[in-house]
């Protein structure tokens, strides 16, 4: 078995693998492979895919799969499989390292007496303690998410078209119930047709003015301008962003220069513990797998 490792990963995943066949690292290689393993950086498409006439099993690293096209693959003949579980726990993590930070000003007072202040009174904070948190996306990372929301003494509430019952959060009918009532907003949703751009001027108005969003999911169901326009204006308070259009995004996206945007590069799921995980999963596919 040929086993091409394209994007980074945890540097004993080569290792671990080489018990499976020959491991490569050089996508120049790509014709060879039978097994391809990446996570967000290489795009699966027909141009990739045409290079790859042994290729039998796509691992995608992470959840989700929109960096794939299944499509392609079935055509083809191409497994495609991903890690969902392996990264609940990190990005749930992130998630909730937005939603501490942004209403405890942290940011902003560190920058302040990294520059010399001491801004005691000039940031006023906000609690958790009973405000409501609303999910759109109910499965692993927004299940994690609710944990430890709950233990903050958070009202929890949700919206997903695949599940009706959730063990924590209250399930609503309809999306516009959560947006009109949380006073903060968490997207767990991948990355479809139904999502893609959903955030938009409209759905953003429906919103109670103030909410704090927070988007760990993917940058493509938010549209970028939409968004900028609302932070602006102060109908969102603060937008928390882990995931962009590009890696990194492009210098002319309207969400950088903005101050109530806090930002990070796409490390949700890096956590050195997740890493690891992933690869147990990778380990565990490639372990039921032949050619």
């Amino acid at each position: 078995m040929k086993i091409l490792i394209a994007d980074a990963f945890d540097a004993s995943l080569p290792q671990r693998l080489a018990i499976f066949g020959e491991v490569m690292s050089d996508l120049s290689r790509i014709q060879e492979a039978q097994v391809l393993v990446v996570r967000s950086k290489t795009h699966v498409n027909p141009p990739l895919l045409d290079q790859a006439p042994a290729l039998r099993l796509v691992i995608r690293g992470g959840v989700g799969l929109d960096n794939v096209d299944l499509q392609a693959c079935r055509t083809r003949g191409i497994q495609v499989l991903n890690t969902p579980r392996a990264s609940s726990v990190s990005v749930a993590e992130m998630t909730m390292a937005f939603l501490i930070a942004i209403p405890s000003r942290l940011i902003e007072a560190h920058i302040a007496m990294s520059a010399g202040h001491f801004p005691k009174n000039e940031y006023p904070r906000s609690e958790l303690y009973q405000k409501t948190l609303g999910l759109i996306g109910a499965g692993a990372i927004a299940t994690e998410v609710a944990r430890r929301a709950q233990a903050f003494g958070m009202r929890i509430i949700a919206f997903d078209p695949y599940i009706t019952a959730h063990p924590i959060a209250q399930m609503k009918g309809t999306l516009d119930e959560v947006l009109a009532a949380a006073d903060f907003i968490s997207l767990h949703t991948p990355l479809t047709e139904q999502t893609r751009r959903f955030i938009n001027r409209e759905r953003i108005q429906r919103m109670k003015r103030g909410v704090i969003l927070i988007n760990t999911a993917r940058a493509a169901c938010v549209v970028e301008q939409d968004l900028a326009e609302a932070l602006a204006s102060g109908q969102i308070q603060a937008y928390g962003c882990d995931v962009w259009n590009e890696d990194p995004p492009a210098s002319d996206c309207p969400l950088l220069a903005l101050p109530n945007v806090f930002k990070t590069p796409h490390m949700g799921g890096s956590s050195l513990e997740n890493l690891g995980r992933i690869d147990d999963e990778i380990v565990g596919i490639l372990s039921g797998f032949s050619l």
